[in-house]
Protein backbone atom coordinates (compact mmCIF):
# COMPACT_ATOMS: atom_id res chain seq x y z
CA UNK A 1 0.00 0.00 0.00
CA UNK A 2 1.07 3.22 -0.78
CA UNK A 3 1.14 6.41 1.36
CA UNK A 4 -1.98 7.74 2.90
CA UNK A 5 -3.41 10.62 1.19
CA UNK A 6 -5.30 13.10 3.18
CA UNK A 7 -7.74 13.85 0.38
CA UNK A 8 -8.59 13.41 -3.00
CA UNK A 9 -9.04 16.72 -5.65
CA UNK A 10 -11.12 16.35 -8.93
CA UNK A 11 -8.65 14.59 -10.68
CA UNK A 12 -8.07 12.24 -8.44
CA UNK A 13 -11.55 11.60 -7.83
CA UNK A 14 -11.86 10.91 -11.36
CA UNK A 15 -9.15 8.01 -11.69
CA UNK A 16 -11.02 6.20 -8.85
CA UNK A 17 -14.78 5.90 -9.95
CA UNK A 18 -15.69 6.07 -13.36
CA UNK A 19 -18.82 8.96 -12.57
CA UNK A 20 -18.63 11.78 -14.88
CA UNK A 21 -21.21 14.80 -15.42
CA UNK A 22 -24.19 14.35 -14.95
CA UNK A 23 -23.68 11.97 -12.30
CA UNK A 24 -20.48 13.21 -10.47
CA UNK A 25 -21.21 14.19 -7.18
CA UNK A 26 -18.33 15.03 -5.29
CA UNK A 27 -15.66 18.01 -6.29
CA UNK A 28 -13.41 16.96 -3.13
CA UNK A 29 -13.17 14.73 -0.59
CA UNK A 30 -10.88 15.33 2.73
CA UNK A 31 -10.25 13.70 6.25
CA UNK A 32 -9.13 10.50 4.39
CA UNK A 33 -8.47 8.27 7.37
CA UNK A 34 -7.51 5.52 5.57
CA UNK A 35 -10.40 3.27 4.79
CA UNK A 36 -12.20 4.21 8.16
CA UNK A 37 -13.36 7.75 7.63
CA UNK A 38 -13.90 10.89 5.35
CA UNK A 39 -15.53 13.64 4.53
CA UNK A 40 -16.92 14.58 1.00
CA UNK A 41 -17.49 18.46 -0.22
CA UNK A 42 -20.01 19.05 -2.80
CA UNK A 43 -20.59 22.63 -3.88
CA UNK A 44 -24.32 22.21 -5.10
CA UNK A 45 -25.28 25.06 -7.84
CA UNK A 46 -27.84 25.66 -9.97
CA UNK A 47 -26.93 24.71 -13.35
CA UNK A 48 -26.98 21.06 -12.61
CA UNK A 49 -30.29 19.14 -14.53
CA UNK A 50 -31.81 17.96 -11.82
CA UNK A 51 -33.13 21.57 -11.01
CA UNK A 52 -34.58 21.79 -13.95
CA UNK A 53 -37.47 19.77 -12.93
CA UNK A 54 -36.96 19.41 -8.87
CA UNK A 55 -38.88 21.83 -9.08
CA UNK A 56 -39.42 24.18 -11.20
CA UNK A 57 -39.08 27.79 -9.16
CA UNK A 58 -38.03 26.22 -6.19
CA UNK A 59 -34.91 24.23 -6.86
CA UNK A 60 -33.89 21.13 -4.38
CA UNK A 61 -31.54 18.46 -4.11
CA UNK A 62 -33.56 15.38 -4.84
CA UNK A 63 -32.42 13.23 -1.79
CA UNK A 64 -31.94 10.38 -3.63
CA UNK A 65 -29.12 12.07 -5.21
CA UNK A 66 -27.68 12.83 -1.32
CA UNK A 67 -27.13 9.46 -0.75
CA UNK A 68 -25.26 8.99 -3.70
CA UNK A 69 -23.13 11.63 -3.32
CA UNK A 70 -22.58 9.88 0.15
CA UNK A 71 -21.73 6.38 -1.76
CA UNK A 72 -19.50 8.25 -3.65
CA UNK A 73 -17.44 9.84 -0.67
CA UNK A 74 -17.37 6.55 0.52
CA UNK A 75 -15.56 4.94 -2.67
CA UNK A 76 -13.52 7.84 -3.06
CA UNK A 77 -12.13 7.42 0.45
CA UNK A 78 -11.66 3.21 0.18
CA UNK A 79 -10.21 3.99 -3.02
CA UNK A 80 -7.95 6.73 -1.82
CA UNK A 81 -6.60 4.52 1.07
CA UNK A 82 -6.30 1.78 -1.49
CA UNK A 83 -4.25 3.37 -4.25
CA UNK A 84 -6.92 2.37 -6.40
CA UNK A 85 -6.67 5.18 -8.92
CA UNK A 86 -6.53 3.90 -12.89
CA UNK A 87 -7.73 0.15 -11.30
CA UNK A 88 -11.43 0.41 -12.79
CA UNK A 89 -12.95 -0.19 -9.35
CA UNK A 90 -16.43 -0.11 -10.08
CA UNK A 91 -18.83 0.03 -7.06
CA UNK A 92 -22.77 -1.32 -6.28
CA UNK A 93 -25.31 -0.23 -3.78
CA UNK A 94 -26.41 -3.43 -2.17
CA UNK A 95 -28.74 -1.59 0.38
CA UNK A 96 -29.84 1.64 1.52
CA UNK A 97 -31.20 1.61 5.72
CA UNK A 98 -32.29 4.15 7.62
CA UNK A 99 -32.47 6.79 5.07
CA UNK A 100 -33.70 10.08 6.69
CA UNK A 101 -33.96 13.81 5.10
CA UNK A 102 -34.24 16.50 7.25
CA UNK A 103 -33.30 19.99 5.58
CA UNK A 104 -33.87 21.22 2.25
CA UNK A 105 -30.79 21.23 0.13
CA UNK A 106 -30.66 24.02 -2.49
CA UNK A 107 -28.43 25.72 -4.63
CA UNK A 108 -25.54 27.99 -3.10
CA UNK A 109 -25.34 25.10 -0.25
CA UNK A 110 -21.75 23.48 0.47
CA UNK A 111 -23.08 19.77 1.27
CA UNK A 112 -20.85 17.74 3.23
CA UNK A 113 -21.12 14.39 3.46
CA UNK A 114 -19.36 12.72 6.59
CA UNK A 115 -18.67 8.91 5.78
CA UNK A 116 -17.41 6.40 8.45
CA UNK A 117 -17.01 2.40 7.25
CA UNK A 118 -18.71 0.03 9.61
CA UNK A 119 -17.87 -2.69 7.84
CA UNK A 120 -15.23 -3.58 5.00
CA UNK A 121 -11.72 -4.52 4.78
CA UNK A 122 -8.95 -4.38 1.74
CA UNK A 123 -9.52 -7.22 -0.84
CA UNK A 124 -13.12 -7.50 0.78
CA UNK A 125 -16.17 -7.06 -1.64
CA UNK A 126 -18.85 -5.82 0.56
CA UNK A 127 -19.01 -2.64 2.34
CA UNK A 128 -21.01 -1.56 4.82
CA UNK A 129 -21.05 2.73 5.69
CA UNK A 130 -22.93 4.97 7.78
CA UNK A 131 -23.25 8.78 6.25
CA UNK A 132 -24.37 12.00 7.45
CA UNK A 133 -24.69 14.53 5.28
CA UNK A 134 -24.87 18.41 6.33
CA UNK A 135 -25.14 21.92 5.19
CA UNK A 136 -23.81 24.68 7.58
CA UNK A 137 -23.33 21.96 10.53
CA UNK A 138 -27.14 21.14 10.56
CA UNK A 139 -28.35 17.85 9.46
CA UNK A 140 -29.74 17.46 5.50
CA UNK A 141 -29.72 13.37 5.23
CA UNK A 142 -28.59 10.35 7.02
CA UNK A 143 -28.54 6.40 6.01
CA UNK A 144 -26.84 3.77 6.38
CA UNK A 145 -25.41 1.78 2.75
CA UNK A 146 -24.01 -1.26 2.00
CA UNK A 147 -22.09 -1.10 -1.06
CA UNK A 148 -19.90 -4.27 -3.42
CA UNK A 149 -16.88 -3.01 -4.43
CA UNK A 150 -15.36 -4.57 -7.63
CA UNK A 151 -11.94 -3.44 -6.87
CA UNK A 152 -10.71 -3.98 -10.25
CA UNK A 153 -8.42 -7.11 -9.58
CA UNK A 154 -5.85 -7.39 -12.40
Amino acid sequence: MSEQLLSADIALIQRIIPHRYPFLLVDKVVDIDGIKSGRGIKNVTMNEPHFQGHFPGKPIMPGVTIIEAMAQTAAIMVGTALDMADKNMLVYFMAIDKAKFRRMVVPGDVLEMNVTTTRGKPGGKVWKFSGVATVDGEMAAEAEFTAMMDLGQE
